[in-house]
């Protein structure tokens, strides 16, 4: 029967995935399926973390986020909870050894989002680390399965590549985050002045990141790297369009990828790494 609520609750964290992000459900499937289930466990309790700070305001939403990760700590300890997502989650991290410190991180950085509205480089940073990084290194765990010395080779690599994810989504939600939230993610940016240079100056960051980023990429086990890899060409291929825009555009819309360039995108991907061309 532990086996059978294990894949219920597994099945869970995989429709919250499906559901909230297609890109990152299209990574996870071109990953070796033993890979898929655990990337799926982390995404779910991402996801619920990002709900209750983002889209309950009519309710007390650090009690809630307090709870949230009362009950995942408790569900580390006990290996179970009745909650389905922690349920899989904790398995995947007592499974591949994740350190706890990644998870108090994480829920920090969500605890931010209740406190800030705007950042100072060094809050910035921080929020980064634990919203992003922190997520990038406990899929490497699993990436990397046991191998320590890999993991510590490309942990910087893998924070890079939560970061720049990061900051795309927070250029692409500018407009959502300030209207819908009251938030600037991107410190000394107003949003009513956006301009053409702070658009290029975050841009080019990001592209660095993603320089970074792709040198760790090239070195994951074969199991990971395609998956990875098609996430990797989706957001920078984002950021490009992203350059592309004017300041008003990205603050007025969301700019997005339609399904047809994302499936040309994963059939370049498969092309590519079957001719080991990463």
């Amino acid at each position: 029967m532990r086996d059978l609520y294990n894949q219920a609750a597994l099945q869970s964290s995989r429709a919250i995935t499906r559901l909230y992000s297609t890109s990152f459900t299209w990574g996870i499937c071109a990953l070796h399926p033993q890979l898929r289930d655990p990337i799926y466990s982390i995404y779910g309790l991402v996801r619920l973390a990002d709900e209750i700070v983002d889209t309950f305001p009519e309710i007390n939403q650090a009690q809630l986020l307090d709870e949230l990760e009362t009950a995942t700590y408790q569900a580390l300890d006990r290996g179970i909870s009745v909650n389905p997502v922690l349920q899989s989650f904790q398995h995947t991290v007592r499974c591949y050894a994740i350190d706890r410190d990644l998870v108090t991180a994480f829920f920090e950085s969500m605890r931010m989002d209740l406190a800030r509205k705007t950042h100072n480089p060094e809050s910035f940073s921080k929020y980064i680390f634990g919203s992003a990084e922190v997520v990038g290194l406990m899929c490497l765990k699993v990436f990397c399965h046991g191998n320590n010395q890999l993991y510590n080779e490309l942990s910087t690599s893998a924070r890079k590549l939560g970061a720049a994810f990061q900051k795309v989504n927070f250029l692409r939600d500018l407009k959502s985050d300030f209207e819908e939230r009251g938030r600037i993610y991107f410190p000394g940016i107003a949003f009513e002045t956006f301009s053409r240079r702070e658009l290029d100056a975050i841009v080019a960051d990001i592209e660095k990141d993603f320089d970074e980023a792709l040198e760790g990429i090239r070195r994951l086990p074969k199991q990971s790297r395609q998956g990875v890899y098609l996430a990797y060409c989706y957001f920078r291929r984002l950021l490009n369009k992203i350059r592309n825009s004017s300041p008003q555009q990205v603050r007025e819309q969301r700019i997005r990828i339609n399904n047809g360039h994302k499936l040309w995108l994963l059939a370049q991907v498969y092309v590519r790494t079957a001719l080991g061309m990463i």
